[in-house]
């Protein structure tokens, strides 16, 4: 089992529309290749973690990367793990946007800013525990196809 966290920037600015429409593409690749996973985006940048079975990581990760809503993507983590974190999910996904203020709050007194939104950290292991801390903070609403 292999798991995989990038950050990238926003090519252009994002609103919930563009990653719920993420989501749901994300959700149906990925349940066919058996990969599971997190996204966390913010107006200006993407934070993913993917898991899964070597091949099927890579071709993901290189399907993002040629996705033209991506830009400067940073490879953070690329490593074999003993389990899956996120077994039941296709694809969880939270933006942190408008509707999630209290949130944003929160992540930016703990992590910081970055264009006017979270800063993503560039650690794997604090990406990590920005995605604990988000758990902890709230129930994470399901995404419905």
């Amino acid at each position: 089992m292999y798991r995989l966290i990038y950050k990238s920037r926003a090519a252009r600015e994002l609103d919930w529309p563009v990653v719920e429409d993420i989501l749901h593409r994300s959700s149906a690749n990925n349940s066919l290749a058996a990969i599971t996973g997190f996204l966390r985006a913010t107006r200006s940048h993407f934070l993913q973690v993917i898991e899964g079975r070597f091949e099927d990581v890579n071709e993901t990760f290189f399907r993002i990367a040629r996705d033209p809503r991506h830009e400067r993507i940073q490879l953070l983590s690329y490593e074999v793990v003993d389990a899956r974190l996120f077994e039941s999910w296709t694809m969880k996904g939270i933006g942190i946007l408008d509707a999630n203020t209290a949130l944003a709050r929160q992540l930016i007194a703990k992590y910081g800013e970055q264009d006017g939104g979270v800063r993503f950290p560039l650690e794997a292991w604090l990406a990590l525990s920005m995605i604990h801390d988000i758990r902890a903070i709230q129930e994470l609403p399901e995404w419905k196809r």
